[in-house]
């Protein structure tokens, strides 16, 4: 048997699609919710009502981001059938200008005139349009935009990602309330970064300290202005 038969790679390209939706809605999640509840428990109302409002945001947060991820992936994904399509319609009007140009791809990749027009022509005789899609278009299996799943994961992870500092509420007296929910959820964060860039092949002290950073600065920003608002009013 084949050796690469025998060693079959794992890349981290293949996770991308989901691990986008799933990171940002989860990062989300926590960080508009902590703030909101953050900012309503700091204009001095009562624990109840800081409950009521967390939960609002987190309802609301996970409709916003489904449709919201929704439309912007079905957007990308009209755009690259569109592109499919017109390059499906070119290669029956004109193959050999296609083929020209095909083979022009692999010649700037390093190939010379004959090697990159004798792969094109074995690549176009076996899938063309594939051969197109992927080499001309830059669309591949991995990349390939799939508007439900972007919707559904970014939802479930949101309301997931949510619920961390709802559950700070019901379980922290309302005199510390404001500083349980800031330190779980800046603690969530980091977590949730720790993960996100393992996950994704990063760097994971890097991504943990700007998913921390810009959650504190957001928590911070909405508690002054809650004060505010309540003192006001």
């Amino acid at each position: 048997m084949s050796r690469l038969r025998l060693h079959r790679e794992r890349h981290l390209v293949g996770r991308i699609g989901w691990l986008r939706a799933a990171v940002l809605g989860a990062n989300d999640g926590i960080l508009s919710t902590a703030s909101l509840i953050v900012g309503v428990a700091s204009a001095a109302t009562t624990q109840n009502n800081v409950l009521i409002a967390g939960v609002a945001g987190l309802v609301a947060g996970a409709m916003s981001m489904a449709a919201g991820e929704y439309v912007s992936v079905s957007s990308q994904s009209d755009t690259e059938q569109a592109d499919i399509m017109r390059e499906s319609i070119e290669l029956k009007a004109d193959p050999e200008h296609e083929l020209d140009e095909l083979a022009e791809i692999y010649v700037q990749r390093g190939l010379d005139q004959g090697l990159a027009r004798q792969v094109a022509s074995q690549l176009m005789a076996k899938d063309a349009l594939g051969a197109h899609t992927r080499d001309e278009l830059g669309i591949s299996e991995h990349s390939t935009a799939r508007p439900v799943q972007a919707a559904v994961t970014s939802a479930a992870s949101f309301s997931i990602g949510a619920a961390m500092p709802l559950l700070m509420v019901v379980v922290s007296p309302a005199s510390v309330l404001i500083l349980i929910v800031s330190a779980a959820s800046l603690a969530f964060l980091a977590f949730l970064g720790a993960i996100g860039a393992r996950a994704g092949g990063a760097n994971i002290w890097r991504a943990t300290a700007r998913v921390t950073f810009w959650g504190a600065l957001a928590m911070a920003t909405t508690a002054v202005i809650g004060k505010l608002v309540g003192t006001v009013v």
